[in-house]
């Protein structure tokens, strides 16, 4: 009887054990109830930061709600185990041997489907499950001239953001054909309106941010917007639409300048109509049903394509009357864009013209805000091993330096490399805290205005041998 009483309170000890070392894991790692179920993320090697990739922030845009605006997400039964990325939008494949950005970026392709419409967090373990956190929050909207690219590209990470105390949150939204695409039967179907369905994607991901955010320790009255190139022109919208109107409290613009530089398609939705209709007609597909049903290989092979082709059918976003109803440069005079906080910048091997366009937007905006405008000059030249695939401080090339993922790329980065990308991601992070890249307190980086403009040199302090 002795016998059978150790034995009995040894099992117990071993299940109490269990059951503590089960709840330390789910106290480290919750279940979190989002719109839709439940999920649950994956805590990262080495850090304390819980990573969930592939959450749904709509239902799949397939079958029947292709080209319509995004619909409620579908919801699940289980626990969703948030431990992988999902797929990028369908685009056109990359050749990782284009000595350009697929040799930079996309040596190898994500798996491409309508299926698209997924967030990624990054959350100190700390924060998550606990809404009373109320940590800053950004939400980055990749590029790629609205054809191209992803939310989880190798370049993009969460990590060093998370560590220094804000939730980064990267968005998917559907590209080319089946994010903008034109056509009189669309619009007659979306009672006056088509196209514009990546940027409604983007939306419904910044209103879902705010609604759930705070499930991961998140602050939805502090959401940071930013992205670069077509992501950047991207964050111009969500600050000049009405349907964004109070959700962003932040904006970052990278490389697609300030005033000036319009990527917005300026033809009525009349003229988008018909040159889309001119070219599925002209393909068979003549029917909603068609259409539907054609494969995105189909549905390109019928797009002509070309630089100067006056057939050829310009995939972005365009001035509809409901999510976008003027032009940015007039929004910013019309001073109808969002009262908030800005940064902007530029590579010194970026696109002409870039410079000015942000300094008179600093300008415009000190005439009509008391919220600052922080400029910046990303200028180093990236160091290469011989090849010459993007020499110099490129459009897009300061990514590496954002998200702290220098370790990720081919080219043999120096230790000079590592401390900028440090204090890249401080004043970046610092922004999305404060309103100000310094911090709490003023510091080297001012606020340009129209008497004294000012603009932030980014660079390495010295050339340094490569980092261990």
């Amino acid at each position: 009887m002795k016998k059978f009483s150790l034995l009995f309170a040894g099992a117990l000890a071993l299940l109490a054990t269990s059951c503590s070392e089960q709840n330390v894991a789910v106290n480290e790692n919750p279940i979190l109830t989002i719109e839709g179920g439940q999920v649950q993320g994956v805590l990262l090697d080495s850090t304390n930061v819980i990573a969930y990739k592939g959450v749904p922030f709509a239902a799949a845009p397939v079958g029947e709600l292709r080209w319509k605006k995004p619909q409620p997400v579908t919801p699940w039964d289980t626990v969703m185990i948030a431990d992988h990325f999902r797929n990028a939008a369908w685009q056109a494949a990359h050749d990782p041997n284009d000595g350009a950005y697929g040799t930079e970026f996309f040596d190898v392709d994500a798996p491409f489907s309508e299926d698209c419409l997924h967030v990624n967090i990054w959350t100190p373990k700390d924060s998550a499950g606990k809404p009373e956190t109320k940590l800053p929050v950004a939400m980055w909207i990749h590029g790629g001239a609205y054809t191209g690219g992803w939310s989880f590209e190798k370049e993009m990470d969460g990590v060093a953001w998370a560590e220094r105390g804000v939730i980064l949150v990267t968005v998917n939204y559907r590209l080319g054909v089946f994010g903008f695409l034109n056509h009189p039967l669309l619009t007659e179907e979306g009672e006056g309106h088509s196209g514009n369905y990546g940027t409604y994607d983007q939306v419904a991901a910044l209103t879902w941010i705010k609604n759930n955010i705070a499930q991961f320790g998140g602050d939805p009255e502090n959401i940071t917007v930013f992205g670069q190139s077509a992501g950047a022109a991207s964050v111009k919208n969500m600050i000049s639409s009405p349907l964004s109107k109070g959700m962003v409290k932040k904006a970052i613009i990278q490389s697609i300048g300030g005033i000036g530089m319009e990527l917005a398609e300026p033809a009525t939705q009349e003229e988008l109509d018909a040159k889309s209709k001119k070219v599925l007609d002209a393909a068979g597909l003549t029917t909603l049903e068609q259409m539907r049903a054609a494969s995105y290989e189909e549905l390109m092979a019928a797009m002509p394509s070309g630089w100067g082709n006056p057939d050829a059918i310009r995939f972005s976003p365009h001035q509809d009357g409901v999510l976008l109803t003027e032009s940015f440069n007039s929004a910013c005079f019309n001073n109808t864009i969002a009262d908030v906080p800005y940064m902007m910048g530029h590579c010194s091997n970026d696109m002409p013209g870039l410079g000015n366009g942000e300094q008179r937007f600093a300008e415009v905006r000190d005439s009509l805000s008391q919220n600052p405008v922080y400029l910046y000059y990303f200028d180093r030249p990236l160091p290469t091993d011989g090849r010459k695939a993007l020499e110099g401080a490129f459009h897009s090339s300061e990514l590496w330096f954002t998200f702290h993922t220098l370790d990720r790329c081919w080219r043999p980065f120096t230790a000079a490399d590592y401390e900028l990308s440090d204090k890249m991601v401080d004043y970046w992070t610092n922004f999305c805290k404060y309103g100000n890249p310094n911090g709490a307190e003023a510091g080297e980086w001012a606020n340009s205005t129209k008497e004294a403009p000012f603009v932030m040199n980014l660079k390495i302090k010295e050339e340094a041998t490569p980092a261990e």
